[in-house]
């Protein structure tokens, strides 16, 4: 598996240096230049692009596509030195020809051109797998402090009537933004000060009556509003009266959208809340925090410290092994490790799930050594 990954990256570099020499503008412009139509200029970018998420199967497309701009690379550079009058009917039939023997394999030939749709259709990368406000708390390490600091925002009373709305908390993939919403979420305070409280996974595609439908489906408990998928009246109307005069607790988990009009039509209904009402939304960049607007209060999740990060490793590399005489001949190999995780807890609980149940101390160096 180790090495199928190393394959597949040292693949991907190749196929980026192939992407950024074809998205280049001097390659653009040149091709412009040569009266090629801005359609098949387009194709031969978005052939590239697709190929990023199929490198197994394109590897041969992407060789060609790569020869080809050596060709083209070539020629733009003989024009700009030789000056394109002498050379212009040369350089044409040269680019023809090379368009012939490398563009047409890669995405003008029919059978090409049938085998990427089919690839497209099928191989479609699959969507992130939804998250649940479930936890098991015994597996976090390093969060009570933030965890009591947000809980503290639900719980003390507001000052100066500045209340604190929307809670966003703010940091890269794998930090544990969604965790610590858990941690928070099912917090026993919280479970007691909150009238509804709703768990909504977001994700790249913000769709106004989608999010409100499952706002709705999770503060009601009830599935019976599917007839009304497309009705935002509808969908918003009902939330409404579901929330007016409530406290409510609403987590928006992986908030990806930075559209500030789609925001505040999608929070119309929270308007009607009760005082200390909160929504708590994990994101990756400032983006959706900034539409927001307002927020005097925002989480910037950092990583773990050392000691936390190797717990977290530990947690699930050690959980099965119970002879200590192996885990003390593991343990020098499980610092290191943990150390090499940078205080990233997704990092620590992969590294620990690919060592679960193995007990050889070379298996541990492999992980140790390698670079992925």
């Amino acid at each position: 598996m180790a090495v199928e990954l190393v394959g597949g990256a040292i693949l991907f570099a190749g196929l980026e240096v192939v992407f950024n020499r074809l998205l280049s503008a001097g390659v653009v412009d040149y091709l412009k230049g040569q009266r090629l139509s801005d359609e098949l200029i387009s194709n031969l970018k978005r052939v590239a692009l697709a190929i990023n998420g199929w490198l197994s199967e394109l590897e041969d497309a992407s060789y060609d596509a790569d020869d080809l701009l050596d060709k083209i690379a070539t020629h733009a550079l003989k024009s700009k030195v030789e000056g394109a009058g002498s050379t212009k009917t040369k350089t044409s039939k040269l680019l023809s020809s090379a368009l012939s023997i490398g563009a047409r394999r890669l995405y003008n030939t029919r059978d090409m051109k049938n085998k990427l749709e089919e690839i497209f259709k099928s191989k479609k990368p699959r969507p992130r797998s939804q998250t649940t406000s479930l936890v098991e708390e015994s597996e976090v390490f390093g969060r009570d402090g933030v965890k009591n600091a947000i809980i503290n925002l639900f719980l003390v009373k507001d000052e100066g009537g500045k209340e604190v709305y929307v809670i966003p908390i703010v940091g890269m993939g794998g930090i544990g933004k969604t965790t610590l919403a858990k941690l928070v979420y099912n917090d026993d305070k919280v479970k007691n000060h909150f009238t509804l409280k709703a768990w909504v996974y977001v994700y790249e595609e913000f769709d106004i009556c989608k999010v409100t439908k499952s706002i709705l489906t999770a503060i009601t408990s009830s599935n019976s509003y599917d007839h009304w998928a497309n009705n935002l009246d509808l969908l918003q109307s009902r939330l409404k009266e579901e929330l007016v005069g409530k406290k409510f607790l609403i987590i928006l988990d992986d908030v990806w959208t930075q559209n500030y009009d789609d925001w505040k039509a999608m929070s119309l209904p929270f308007n009607h809340r009760a005082q200390r009402s909160k929504i708590i939304i994990t994101t990756r960049n400032e983006g959706p925090v900034d539409m927001t607007v307002n927020i005097p209060t925002r989480f910037q999740l950092k990583s773990l410290n050392e000691e936390d990060c190797w717990q977290m490793f530990a947690k699930h590399a050690f959980d099965n092994i119970r002879d200590s005489s192996v885990r003390q001949n593991l343990e020098p190999t499980d610092k290191e490790i943990g150390r090499k995780c940078q205080g990233l807890p997704l990092a620590s609980k992969t590294n620990g799930g690919l060592l679960r149940f193995k007990e050889d101390v070379g298996e541990w160096e492999k992980i140790l050594r390698s670079e992925i």
